[in-house]
C-alpha cells in the first residue's frame, strides 16, 4: 500500500506557499509558487503520489480547489477562524502557516468546512452580484433625493422614482436648473439600467434547470418569493451538510455566541460568524412576510407582545426556519 503524502497550502493573491510531508511528519518539499494555473501544472507533476491537500477558506480558494480535483486523492478546506494554532502563533509567516496546515491535515485535526459544488458556487456568484446591483440602485435613488434636497426642491417622496412623475417634475419645477436636471437624468438612467440588469439576472436564475424545481417548491411556502427562495437554495446548498438544526440556525445567523464558565452562562448578541447574505435576506423576509400572510402576521404579533419589534423579528425568523426544517424532513427537499 502506498503511503499518503500531505500538502498544506497557504493561498494568497499572487503566491501559494506549500509544505509536503509524509505520515511521519518528515518534510519532503516546501517553497512558494506563483498563484497561476500555468505554474500549478508543472508543480503538481513533481509531487509524490498519492497526495491530499488542505488550504484555508479565502476568496482565492475556489478556483484552486477545483483545479486540484483531477490530481489530488482528496482536497479539504479549513475554516480560518478555527485554525487557532496559526492565528495565535507568536511567529507567523507563510512558510510556517503552510507547515501547520499540513500538520493539522496529517493528524486529522483540520477544522474542515463545507465546500459547495462548482455549479452552486457559480450561480451563487451571480446572485451575490445581483445584490451588489440592488445596493448601487438604492445609492443612486438616495442620490436623486439628496440632489433635490440640496436645491430646495419640493417633491413627493412616494412617487419620486415613478417614471411619469419624475419626467413631470423635471419639466415643470422651476427650481431645477439645467445643471441639476442633467445630473438627475444621469442618475435616473443609471437606475433604469441597473433595474434591467438585475431583473435579467434573477430571471436567468429562476429558469436555471439546476434550481428550477427546488425554487418552485420553496415558493410554495407562504410568503416566500423568488429572491428568498434563490438565496436559500444557493447559500445553503445541500441541506445534508448540517448535522443538526442548531448548526443550521447558527449558519443562518439566528443565534448569539455562548460563553459559559462554571455556573455562569452568558449569551451575546447575534454572532458575526454567519452567512451574511442569508441572514440579510431572512431579516428582510421577516419584515415583509407578515404583510403577505395572515397566519405569519399572527405569529409575529404574538412574539411582539413578549418584547420589542427586533426581538419579535428574531423569534419569527427562528420559527419560520423551524417550519422550513419540518418541510425538509418530509418528502420534499428544500
Amino acid at each position: 500500500m502506498q503511503s499518503m503524502y500531505y500538502i498544506g497550502l497557504d493561498v494568497h493573491k499572487r503566491t501559494i506557499s506549500y509544505c509536503v510531508k509524509d505520515g511521519s511528519g518528515k518534510i519532503h518539499a516546501d517553497g512558494t509558487i506563483p498563484a497561476t494555473r500555468f505554474d500549478l501544472d508543472p508543480w503538481m507533476r513533481t509531487l509524490p503520489q498519492p497526495w491530499t491537500a488542505a488550504m484555508e477558506a479565502t476568496v482565492f480558494t475556489g478556483w484552486i480547489y477545483d483545479y486540484l480535483l483531477p490530481h489530488a486523492a482528496a482536497r479539504k478546506v479549513a475554516h480560518p477562524l478555527m485554525l487557532r494554532a496559526i492565528a495565535a502563533a507568536k511567529k507567523k509567516n507563510d512558510r510556517i502557516d503552510a507547515s501547520k496546515i499540513c500538520d493539522c491535515l496529517r493528524c486529522d485535526f483540520l477544522p474542515e468546512c463545507y465546500m459547495a459544488s462548482t455549479a452552486i458556487r457559480d450561480r451563487r456568484r451571480t446572485l451575490r452580484y445581483r445584490n451588489l446591483l440592488v445596493r448601487q440602485m438604492v445609492q443612486m435613488k438616495n442620490k436623486i433625493s439628496g440632489l433635490l434636497m440640496e436645491a430646495g426642491v419640493n417633491y413627493n417622496k412616494q412617487r419620486l422614482h415613478k417614471a411619469g412623475y419624475f419626467r413631470e417634475l423635471l419639466a415643470t419645477n422651476p427650481d431645477i436648473d439645467e445643471g441639476l436636471c442633467a445630473l438627475l437624468r444621469l442618475c435616473r438612467e443609471t437606475v433604469i439600467r441597473l433595474q434591467k440588469t438585475e431583473s435579467a439576472l434573477v430571471r436567468s436564475l429562476e429558469r436555471d434547470a439546476l434550481l428550477l424545481e427546488r425554487v418552485e417548491r420553496l415558493m410554495s411556502i407562504p410568503a416566500v418569493g423568488p429572491i428568498t427562495a434563490l438565496t436559500w437554495a444557493l447559500e445553503i446548498g445541500d441541506v445534508q451538510c448540517f448535522s443538526s438544526i442548531k448548526k443550521a440556525v447558527s449558519y443562518c445567523g439566528l443565534c448569539g455566541a455562548e460563553k459559559s464558565s462554571g455556573n455562569t452562562v452568558q449569551r451575546t448578541p447575534l454572532s458575526k460568524q454567519r452567512n451574511k447574505h442569508l441572514q440579510t435576506t431572512l431579516i428582510e423576509a421577516a419584515k415583509m412576510a407578515p404583510r403577505n400572510s395572515p397566519d405569519l402576521a399572527m405569529l409575529y404579533d404574538r412574539e411582539k407582545q413578549k418584547g420589542n419589534a427586533n426581538r419579535a423579528t428574531l423569534e419569527w425568523r427562528v420559527s419560520w426556519y423551524r417550519i422550513w426544517l419540518q418541510w425538509i424532513a418530509g418528502k420534499k427537499s428544500f
